[in-house]
């Protein structure tokens, strides 16, 4: 599928991060956008680098994790013949590339102390210096920086060097996670559905069903949008009825009734006092799962609410198989089919 550029939402947050980043666009100066995984932090930067003055230079990326500590340095400045074993030819480095157009630096948080002190200088003063050589160079660059690590914690404990910190933050544009925008779960997944209904040639999109709907708006999403395009994308190819809505939805993809048990668990990774390594069930429950109601009037209502969600989480598990969601829960057939009865599932 081709590279996804466009920015889908409605939400008050997102909208607002949106726009504080188009205002800062023309600006020829440094911005560093802050986020957590999954968010859009590189949509954003080229939306910086789009709306710029230098739209038509290049847009130039380097994710700063993923290169050894001994090469970031190189990558970043480039290199002269012979500057280190291995260098056989001069090479320019991504600053060299970017000259004239925006150097986007993805997981600044994780530059080494030498390449700090080097990035500094091509911020401050506009100079770079191939390794191996000692004549500078100068170089026109726009720096969009990202992170999702807590960079005024981290030069406040001397990890990160807080006059490059001061230099890169003139903007900081911050994306809200998923979670808190709100609305924007039920866009989002109408959109990326349509898509990939579109890419497996259905003849129309089906939406989602209620089963369906109801557990993207649960879930956490701490992968954020890219978590949830996967999840819509893998729930749509999944499903075999086109003329149904999609109603089955699978978050973790390892999930298995026969996924390997981990052995060797310390008991207090989590592990019971038998030294089983299974977990205690209250520490295994995430806290969302938890019932809750506000007097004794409303605890014959939670108590039936959360058996309903765990025999909608059974089915999906099972994939609407009524039989081995019988088995999974300890039930018989009939006992399964008497509490579907109850709770309005059958349809499920």
């Amino acid at each position: 599928m081709e590279r996804e550029t466009q920015f889908v939402g409605e939400s008050g947050a997102f909208l607002d991060a949106v726009e504080k980043a188009s205002r800062a666009a023309p600006l020829n100066r440094p911005v560093l956008v802050v986020g957590e995984r999954g968010t859009g932090k590189e949509l954003i930067a080229e939306r910086l680098h789009r709306l710029s003055l230098r739209w038509d230079g290049p847009f130039v990326t380097l994710n700063c994790a993923a290169m050894p500590e001994t090469l970031i340095e190189a990558e970043l400045f480039g290199h002269e013949a012979g500057a280190f074993t291995g260098a056989t030819k001069a090479r320019v480095g991504r600053f060299e590339e970017a000259d004239g157009g925006t150097l986007f630096l993805d997981e600044l948080g994780t530059l080494s102390t030498g390449a700090q002190e080097r990035l500094l200088r091509a911020v401050e003063y506009g100079e770079i210096t191939r390794i191996g050589s000692s004549r500078p160079q100068r170089v026109d660059v726009r720096i969009v920086a990202a992170t999702n690590a807590d960079l005024p914690r981290m030069a406040d404990e001397n990890r990160f060097r807080a006059d490059l910190l001061d230099r890169l933050s003139f903007e900081v544009v911050t994306l809200p996670p998923l979670r808190v925008r709100e609305g924007d779960v039920p866009v989002l997944s109408d959109y990326f559905g349509r898509r990939m209904a579109a890419e497996l040639e259905w003849p129309s999109w089906p939406g989602f069903g209620r089963l369906a709907s109801e557990a993207l708006n649960r879930h956490d999403w701490p992968g954020n949008v890219r978590e949830l395009r996967n999840v819509i994308e893998r729930a749509v190819y999944q499903w075999n009825d086109h003329s149904r809505p999609v109603d089955h939805i699978v978050f973790d993809p390892f999930e298995s009734p026969w996924k390997p048990r981990e052995k060797n668990i310390a008991p207090d990774s989590g592990a019971d006092a038998s030294g089983t390594g299974e977990a205690h069930p209250a520490q295994a429950a995430p806290a969302s799962s938890e019932p809750t109601f506000d007097g004794v009037d409303d605890m014959k209502a939670a108590v039936e609410a959360y058996e309903k969600r765990i025999l909608e989480a059974a089915l999906a598990r099972s994939r609407y198989n009524q039989r081995q969601t019988a088995k999974a829960l300890n039930l018989t057939y009939d006992q399964l089919r008497h509490a579907l009865k109850r709770h309005d599932l059958l349809g499920s």
